[in-house]
């Protein structure tokens, strides 16, 4: 994997102003590959803290470095990636990183794992460099990105499950979140339709920064952690069946 621009990467500015490249941490147990993501990684601009070989190192060394996102394989030895998000989650809480899975594998059972474990992305190692950089810097920004064709698999598989029990229908849906404005509504329908902020932003004729605010405002409102989970709220109370 090679060939990111430096121009991609995402400065934060601290208190002072003074801009801070995105933090990341790289987790792959082959060394060649690992080191080849983090080069790139790198090279785009973003600080690279850490990189780990096996799952028990991948918890300890994120939880000492605090990377803001943290690229992924699945098939760790020691401790699998799922397990690994969730003793993040476990052990850091809200500080815990985002995480954006980097895995060979596409296959349905790994993806809703991985998902339901906390990771907020999922791509197949078949991504270039630049489709890897756009998603390590989606995934700070707390969007869900997915290779194409496994974001409607996960949809899929929360309608499934949601589908199981009773819920409210389109007609019911303002009742089902009364503490929502009706733009908060409106962003959370879309968003658990698998439209990206920019998306949202083009069709609502809005900034991509205050869709970012609603999706956080709602976030806080229903007190969850993710745009998964905001998915599975929106399913289960018939946000989507208009």
């Amino acid at each position: 994997m090679s060939g990111i621009s430096a121009a991609g990467g995402t400065p934060q500015a601290d208190e002072g102003g003074v801009a801070q490249a995105l933090r990341v941490m790289v987790v792959d147990d082959h060394p060649m590959w690992r080191d080849a993501v983090a080069r790139d990684l790198a090279a785009a601009g973003l600080d690279v803290v850490a990189t780990a070989g096996d799952g028990p190192q991948a918890v300890r060394r994120a939880l000492a470095a605090r990377p803001e996102v943290l690229v992924l394989d699945l098939n760790l030895p020691g401790l699998p990636g799922a397990e690994v998000c969730r003793r993040l989650a476990g052990a850091a809480g809200a500080a815990a990183p985002k995480v954006l899975v980097l895995s060979a594998s596409g296959e349905q059972e790994d993806v809703l794992e991985a998902v339901k474990a906390g990771a907020t992305g999922y791509l197949v190692k078949s991504a270039d460099a630049g489709e890897l950089l756009d998603a390590v810097r989606r995934t700070a920004a707390g969007e869900p990105v997915f290779t194409p064709g496994l974001a409607g698999l996960v949809l899929g598989e929360y309608r499934r499950l949601a589908s199981g029990g009773t819920r409210p229908g389109p007609e019911a849906a303002a009742d089902a979140v009364p503490q929502l404005t009706d733009r908060e509504t409106e962003v959370l329908r879309l968003v658990a339709k698998g439209l990206t902020y920019r998306q949202i932003a083009e069709r609502l004729v809005i900034s991509h920064r205050t869709v970012q605010n609603h999706v956080q405002n709602t976030l806080g409102k229903l007190q969850l952690h993710n745009r998964v989970e905001l998915v599975r709220f929106a399913i289960e109370r018939g946000l989507t069946d208009d």
